[in-house]
């Protein structure tokens, strides 16, 4: 009897423990998307960037960075040679040596030095550099073209920017599985599945098989980059999201009447229905059961490339269902 209350009350500490662990992570989490905000605010009133820019920029650069590495409040790098300028060897963080230098530090909290490590210093330093091109958005384009000279990352912050922007919130994490649960549907892993029309080939999705006319849905929050016919896919779109990822939905029936290129989404939208278009040209369908083709794609700045996103769709569809 006492062994039984003894593990009881062991088994009660623990669970508490537990609980008050995870209540401390999501206020943890909570607040650092607060500061996050708070900075970004602030950034935007001194240099008049918007700050969903700042906050886009902010965010692209994490999800290119090692994950198990502590998250940081910031994470934009500043590669040393722009904020100390050629030449400044010493990487001394007063402001008048980095000017001097021809650096792009600057001084974001008062105190008189330019510290990479500092968060206000970072954000004053990317809106004044994003500034020296002008504050409209053309002029940030060209701006962030000419930081990261790289179009796919330039789409991306602005892919962001607009979701931000929309939802007026940094802290948005809700997903959605793509198809509707409430409809018929099976799928199993196929990622890296052997494909042979066109050639033999890696298959880089998961195929949620489905009726025809099953709502496929946004998994995620994202904008729709891409719509249209192609070869192998069929009528497909693709999405970029917020965490960098590429979401490619193929072989659909067709589209919601209101979907376009360029427009914001959220987990749960409905994008259209499932078919078995494909594998022809434009128009060609029933050359296998109806289906939809999930696959996903991580930029990593300087590659993108697919994996696997079974382990994601099962967890979306647990969210889902509860």
């Amino acid at each position: 009897m006492v062994k039984k209350l003894i593990v009881s009350i062991l088994i009660l500490t623990f669970l508490c423990v537990s609980t008050v662990n995870a209540e401390e992570e999501n206020e943890d989490k909570e607040s650092i998307y607060d500061k996050r905000m708070a900075l970004f605010k602030k950034t935007e009133a001194l240099t008049q960037i918007p700050w969903y820019y700042l906050a886009a920029i902010d965010n692209f650069e994490r999800n290119t960075q090692d994950s198990s590495e502590p998250e940081k409040v910031i994470s934009i790098d500043i590669p040393s040679e722009i904020w100390f300028g050629i030449g400044n060897a010493s990487e001394y963080q007063g402001v008048e040596i980095i000017e001097m230098f021809d650096g792009k530090g600057k001084d974001g909290n008062g105190d008189g030095k330019a510290d990479p490590e500092d968060a206000e210093d970072i954000l004053f330093t990317m809106g004044n550099i994003l500034l020296e091109y002008g504050p409209t958005e053309d002029d940030i384009k060209i701006a962030l073209w000419n930081y990261y000279k790289r179009d796919l990352t330039v789409q991306t912050i602005k892919n962001t920017s607009k979701v931000f922007r929309k939802f007026k919130d940094i802290n948005l994490t809700d997903r959605d599985f793509p198809v509707a649960i409430n409809y018929n549907y099976s799928y199993n892993n196929t990622w890296g599945d052997r494909r042979g029309f066109g050639g033999l080939r890696t298959h880089e999705g998961t195929d949620i098989f489905a009726d025809y006319g099953t709502p496929v849905k946004s998994t995620t929050y994202g904008v729709v980059e891409m719509m249209g016919w192609n070869l192998y896919g069929g009528w497909r779109i693709g999405i970029r999201d917020i965490y960098n990822i590429y979401h490619y939905y193929a072989h659909m029936s067709g589209y919601n009447d209101d979907l376009q290129i360029g427009q914001v989404v959220k987990p749960g939208d409905v994008l259209g229905s499932v078919g078995s278009t494909g594998y022809g040209p434009p128009g060609t369908s029933g050359k296998f059961p109806p289906h939809l083709h999930y696959g996903m794609y991580k930029d990593n700045g300087k590659n993108e490339f697919s994996f696997d996103p079974y382990p994601y769709l099962k967890k979306w569809e647990r969210m889902a269902k509860n």
